[in-house]
This record gives C-alpha cells, structure tokens and sequence, in this order.
C-alpha cells in the first residue's frame, strides 16, 4: 500500500490489484475516518476525497494503515436486477472467442452475480466483477462510433452497461430498457460502487 496526499483535499491510496481495492473499500465504506467526504474506488487505486476543514490527513492516512480488511464478503450497497434483451451484434463473437453456445454465453451471464467495482468512462458507467471467468473477452479491435444507451457489454474480465449513447470498444451482448443514469435522480447512477447487479433475461 502507498498512499499519496493530495493537497489537504484528498488521499491517493495505491494497491495491490483490484481485489484490495474492493476490500479496502468495503471497509472503510462501514467505517469512514472523520472528516472524509467521499471514496472513488479504480482498478488499483482508491481516492479519500477529504474536508479541508475538517480532516486531518495524517490522521486519515494512519486510519488507513490501520484497516484489517477481513474476509466476509459485503454486500451492503444492495441489488440490482437488470432485464436484459439478449441479441447484442457481438454475442456471437463472445461465444465463438469464449467457445461456448449463445445460449451458454446467456446462461453464465445471467447465472453469476456481478459487483460494480468502481465507476470510469462516462457518467453512470460501472464496472461489474465477480461474473463467470469463462466470459472474459478482450475488448473489440475497433471501436464503434456509437454504442446505444443500454447497450450491455463484455471486456476483459467485465460487465458493464452504457448509460448513454457513447463510442465504445466493448462486445455487445445485449440491451436493457432500465436507464442507468438520469440527472433527475438521487442517486443519478444506478450502478454503483459496491451495488450486486443480477442479469435477468427477457424477451
């Protein structure tokens, strides 16, 4: 673990992998030191955002150090079904690069519980883990111009769902009707950090 200050505005705590990331945040999530506003968990990083009238940094950091993060999984950031409409333009692609059938791609998509792990990309963009290992695709040679809001896709070892009408790179399996992200709401974002996501198919 390095952890790195940001002014008196924020912490910058590097880990391991992403796994660390998680579990560090969960904990931190259940118990926040004083004078901490927010926790953006990425892929190896997680950032403290901190009241500059409030917060000791140093305090924080060793607040930090001294997490045990511990084994039990949490799951309090709640569950989220998403319908699913799967006829994505790369689903045959994902089963070809994955070898399994269309209907085995749907299966393991749906059949495991994912955890969005931390937001990027575009607003409301979430990061799903913890899917089937077997639906782990690299992400398309070249990108579309545009991927229609709801779009459900595949990279690497993650899951994702575009809130918007954006370019993307990702494998295409499906659509969902749900909006992810609406400014008119609180929270915007559907998906968020620590939120179990369940994949349900409709036709």
């Amino acid at each position: 673990m390095r952890v790195l200050r940001c002014a008196d505005s924020a912490l910058l705590v590097e880990l391991a992998d992403l796994h660390a990331v998680q579990a560090l945040h969960g904990e931190l999530r259940e118990s926040t030191p004083d004078g901490v506003l927010d926790l953006v968990p990425a892929a190896r990083t997680l950032m403290l955002r901190l009241d500059p009238d409030r917060a000791d940094p140093a305090a924080v950091e060793r607040a930090v150090r001294e997490v045990r993060v511990g084994e039990r999984r949490r799951d309090d950031g709640g569950l989220l079904r998403v319908p699913v409409v799967y006829d994505g333009a790369d689903l045959a692609e994902v089963a070809k690069l994955t070898g399994l059938t269309e209907r085995e791609v749907v299966h393991e998509h749906t059949e495991h519980p994912w955890t969005v792990a931390f937001g990027g990309f575009a607003p409301g963009f979430g990061y799903l883990t913890g899917g089937s290992p077997k639906l782990a695709v690299p992400r398309r040679g070249e990108s579309r111009t545009r991927v229609p809001a709801g779009a459900v896709g595949l990279a690497g070892e993650f899951s994702g769902v575009y809130p918007r009408e954006s370019p993307g790179g990702w494998q295409l399996i499906g659509r969902t009707d749900l909006e992810i992200w609406r400014t008119d709401r609180e929270p915007p974002a559907l998906l968020r950090p620590g939120v179990r996501v369940r994949f349900e198919e409709v036709s």
